[in-house]
């Protein structure tokens, strides 16, 4: 029956992602992940109430310094992660003039974009899949003792799962990005249609060049992704603002870098609607033409 209903529920939801995708706004199983990881907001609203206890200030765990430290760190937060996911760094492309019979085609200047967050959150699900892996091990076989130990070692919480899982996520940014972006073909394909980056030589040089700038952009964007990981962990801690984790998972973390990514891209998309459907008659000649 569990599994049933697992493989019941999947591709119910699948279809529903599919018909977001068809008739709504953006991609659609984003926005239904998006909309269970703000289920939780509520219950995390309930629980900074309690620590406040604004009734009964004789209950309160929670200072109001702290609820002000807290709303600051969110906003910044945020706002630190747009700029993340914004973030890229523009190489310039120049195109080289041809003359066809009595007309001079290309000649325009464009920029190759290369995002800060190449791999945007999948490094964080990997790193979180391999340090969970021991601990699922060690739930098969409680009498391994070496397994269980290893599992301990791994705890959520210890400054060994969190040194491992940000190196996790250092290894599989650059492993992620290293098979989406392919600096060779990239390379090829400029030289194929006679665009070049000014002052480096096209072919191997150009490809040499990307790898170089790429290598650098990953290892800073692999470093803030840890940090935004373990930010929830770290602010959660005794030692800085003693909070519930599922409150504080909204100060970081995948959740909050799902949440943060699928809205600008609705914001994106509602944006390219609203262009199409207001300048009705702004391209003269052409059939693209917006609905009233």
């Amino acid at each position: 029956m569990c599994m049933l209903t697992m493989t019941t529920g999947t591709a119910f939801i699948m279809w529903l992602g599919e018909q977001i995708d068809a008739y709504g706004i953006g991609n659609g199983m984003s926005i239904i992940i998006t909309a269970g990881i703000i289920e939780a907001l509520p219950e995390a609203l309930r629980q900074t109430w309690i620590l406040l206890s604004p009734l009964d200030p004789s209950r309160q765990q929670l200072p109001w310094w702290k609820f002000g430290i807290m709303c600051a760190l969110f906003v910044g937060a945020v706002l630190f992660l747009i700029l993340i996911i914004q973030g890229q760094r523009k190489i310039p492309v120049q195109y080289a003039k041809q003359i066809r019979g009595h007309r001079v085609y290309g000649g325009q200047s464009t920029y190759l974009p290369l995002k800060v967050n190449q791999a945007g959150v999948i490094p964080i699900i990997f790193a979180q899949s391999v340090i969970l892996f021991p601990s699922t091990l060690a739930g098969f076989f409680p009498k391994a003792g070496m397994l269980t130990k290893v599992a301990q070692l791994l705890a959520y919480g210890t400054v060994t799962y969190s040194v491992i899982y940000a190196l996790g996520i250092v290894f599989f940014t650059f492993f992620y990005t290293a098979i989406t972006f392919n600096p060779i073909e990239v390379s090829d394909n400029l030289q194929k249609y006679g665009g070049f980056i000014p002052g480096i030589r096209p072919g191997k040089t150009t490809a040499e060049y990307l790898d170089y700038l790429m290598t650098r952009i990953a290892m800073a964007g692999a470093v803030i992704l840890a940090l935004i990981a373990l930010f929830p962990s770290i602010i959660s801690s005794q030692y800085v603002l003693n909070i519930p984790f599922l409150v504080a998972s909204f100060f970081g973390g995948t959740g909050l870098l799902i949440i943060v990514g699928v809205m600008l891209d609705v914001m994106r998309s509602i944006e390219s609607q609203l262009i199409m459907r207001h300048y009705d008659g702004f391209i003269k000649k052409g059939r693209l033409k917006g609905r009233r």
